[in-house]
């Protein structure tokens, strides 16, 4: 396992294979319907350039760090879940998501994956009508059909959606394997962050385990057992486990 840090859950305010410079090019158009204000990005405990704590930011950038080192500096789809129920894999994902939007040269794709405890659309700016299990229930949707602007500049997310019962089928189709072998290739820069049920409590969370690049667990303070931690850790392939993020 690469990746040992400790995070705080709150915080005080007071297309590969299209060109680099195409790429970056496309990033600085991308229209932004809002900002959250300082305020609001305080209260949704989602981390910014201008917050007056730096050491969970620093925290935050150096975890960027080690993934895209994992991952060769190439971009890659990352499964972020809780050991156990309670253990803020949320606001891990969201905030992985966010620290990669604040390089000017990338973007991120959060994707809200927890059907227990979708959390996600409360990012979105005008709300949102459907999600990524409507898209993989519906052939008559496109993958921009689910994508939703953000308070957050080069911030993108896909909520859960209404169809929530056979989420399992949904996630072990081949449309599943396809929508996130799209999500990936179709544009360089872009960096994809799966928020999703924990791992020793859903079989959802085994599936999507299965189709992304890396998988980071989220071990909450006082929440699990040494032998919990070691049988999440048993369940994740041992090549995609970038490691443990303990979060107080």
């Amino acid at each position: 396992m690469k990746i040992v840090s400790d995070v705080q859950k709150g915080y005080d305010a007071s297309s590969r294979g299209i060109a680099s410079a195409n790429s970056r090019s496309e990033i600085a158009k991308m229209g932004e319907v809002d900002r959250f204000s300082l305020k609001e990005l305080d209260e949704l405990k989602i981390l910014n350039g201008s917050m007056q704590n730096s050491k969970i930011l620093n925290i935050f950038r150096e975890l960027r760090t080690q993934l895209l080192n994992i991952n060769k500096k190439k971009n890659f789809v990352c499964m972020v879940a809780s050991v156990s129920q309670g253990g803020g894999a949320s606001y891990v994902a969201s905030n992985l998501a966010a620290v990669f939007a604040l390089d000017k040269t990338k973007t991120s794709l959060l994707i809200d994956a927890n059907i227990y405890a979708p959390s996600l659309g409360k990012l979105i700016i005008g709300g949102a009508e459907t999600g990524i299990t409507d898209y993989l229930s519906d052939s008559g949707l496109d993958i921009k059909d689910v994508v939703y602007a953000t308070g957050i500049p080069r911030l993108r997310v896909i909520p859960i959606g209404e169809n929530r019962e056979a989420a399992a089928e949904y996630f072990s189709s081949d449309k599943m394997q396809d929508f996130v072998k799209e999500i990936r290739t179709r544009y360089s820069d872009r960096y994809v962050f799966i928020d999703s049920p924990p791992i020793l409590d859903s079989s959802e969370a085994r599936i999507l385990s299965e189709v992304v690049d890396v998988v980071v667990l989220v071990v909450g303070h006082g929440s699990v057992t040494q032998e919990q931690v070691e049988a999440a850790i048993q369940i994740v392939e041992k090549d995609k486990l970038a490691g443990l993020v303990y979060n107080n």
